[in-house]
């Protein structure tokens, strides 16, 4: 009986975790149209926020350079729709060194592959 009850608590930890998990998926995938106005908006220094600069797309990315405070920052995101003079937030992301866009022929000192707009 107290295996039973045991196997029982354990299945339901899972399930939970389960739903917790896809709930969170859903929210995490919502596209970036549904997102908060709020959450878009640049915020000073912030490194993952600004004015969209220059944006290309090329081989599935969008390549876009943002200025905030002086600084450009280039970051790669899944294709997406954007515009020069908009104001962007991106998710962290991990950053590469004199990487080379063999799609853009371009080569770029220092960019942030970012999983998407916040």
């Amino acid at each position: 009986m107290k295996r039973f009850r045991t196997a029982v608590a354990v299945c339901a930890v899972l399930v939970v975790s389960a739903v917790g998990c896809n709930s969170a998926k859903k929210e995490a995938s919502a596209p970036a149209s549904q997102a908060h106005p709020a959450a878009t908006m640049a915020q000073a220094g912030d490194p993952f926020s600004g004015k969209v600069v220059e944006t290309m797309n090329s081989a599935g990315y969008t390549y876009v350079c943002l200025e905030n405070g002086g600084k450009k920052t280039w970051f790669a995101i899944p294709e997406s729709k954007v515009a020069v003079g908009q104001e962007l937030a991106f998710q962290p992301g991990g950053e590469m060194k004199n990487f080379t866009s063999k799609t853009l022929n371009r080569s770029f000192e220092s960019i942030i592959f970012s999983p998407g707009i916040r």
